[in-house]
């Protein structure tokens, strides 16, 4: 067996093919949580027998606990790993210590996609319950800014393209498989003037906005944040969201820690779920993840 035991942490979306082809690779029967752990030390009590840990987004796995979990040698990411200073992950400290740490990607953006395209619909036309202007306006020729050139923010530039939507975006680096499909670089302070439609995508502990761009930003406008909690100041989007005909459409990750205080506003549209977290994006994800193991695996046996 390559594994003593393997250990879920959390609901992690894999999918039952994918944990019977892991069963194959536990010499215990694998123990699955499908609840968010409430500290460090819940963690530890249900890892700290295992070899071999799953875990989503949702949970820290910090120095503290890697270090009380002594048999641990593989940490597969049943999430986006961009790179270490985003990652739930403490994946330097976990790699110091000879522990592998795998994650994924590409695997939840068409369901983020679909959503960002649903919602706009909805506030432009007025069919949910806000209208953005005093009447009815189509998608096509919006002006529209993506911040964050990844998978997820080509993906949703090429569809908003799909309704004649003039696409610009502001990454840190330029982005030429962007910019020969017709999306425009701008820099950033450019892209929140021209643009009516502001959209993030950006990896996790990423902050964009200070309070001068919110200034910038102006009123009359949309900002649409999909990314794993707020990528700019609060206490000035709080300020800026009060303003004049500006909304914001959050899905269930982009509150960070500040849900509770911000849908107290009446112009911030959200939804209580996670846009990628589709049944075809749980399958993508089991894919990949066992991948990264039988990856894992062909290694240890070059090795040996």
């Amino acid at each position: 067996m390559l594994f003593e035991q393997i250990v879920i942490l959390d609901y992690t979306g894999l999918q039952g093919f994918a944990i019977e082809k892991l069963q194959l690779l536990s010499h215990n029967a694998i123990k699955a949580f499908n609840d968010v752990p409430e500290n460090d030390e819940e963690i530890i009590r249900r890892i700290s027998e295992a070899d071999c840990v799953f875990v989503s987004w949702n949970t820290p796995v910090n120095a503290h606990v890697i270090s009380r979990c002594e048999h641990l040698k593989y940490i597969g990411m049943c999430c986006s790993l961009i790179d270490e200073d985003s990652a739930n992950v403490d994946v330097r400290f976990a790699r110091s210590r000879g522990i592998e740490v795998k994650g994924i990607r590409d695997y939840g953006d068409e369901g983020v996609s679909e959503f960002i395209v649903a919602e706009l619909i909805l506030l432009l036309k007025g069919l949910g319950q806000h209208q953005w202007q005093s009447e009815p306006v189509e998608l096509g020729n919006r002006k529209i800014g993506i911040i964050g050139m990844g998978t997820t923010g080509l993906m949703t530039a090429r569809a908003l393209q799909a309704f004649g939507a003039e696409v610009n975006y502001y990454s840190r680096s330029r982005k030429s498989e962007a910019e020969i499909q017709g999306i425009r670089y701008l820099p950033l302070d450019e892209l929140l003037k021209e643009c009516e439609i502001i959209s993030f995508h950006l990896p996790r502990h990423t902050k964009v906005l200070e309070p001068l761009h919110f200034d910038i930003l102006g009123n009359n406008k949309i900002l649409i944040n999909t990314s794993l909690g707020l990528t700019f100041d609060k206490e000035a989007f709080v300020k800026w969201l009060s303003r004049n005909g500006n909304y914001a459409i959050f899905d269930a990750c982009a509150f960070g820690v500040f849900k509770e205080e911000l849908i107290q506003n009446d112009k911030l549209i959200y939804s209580s779920l996670t846009s990628g977290w589709t049944r075809e994006a749980k399958e993508r994800l089991s894919h990949k993840v066992l991948e990264n193991v039988t990856e894992y695996a062909a290694q240890l046996e070059v090795c040996v």
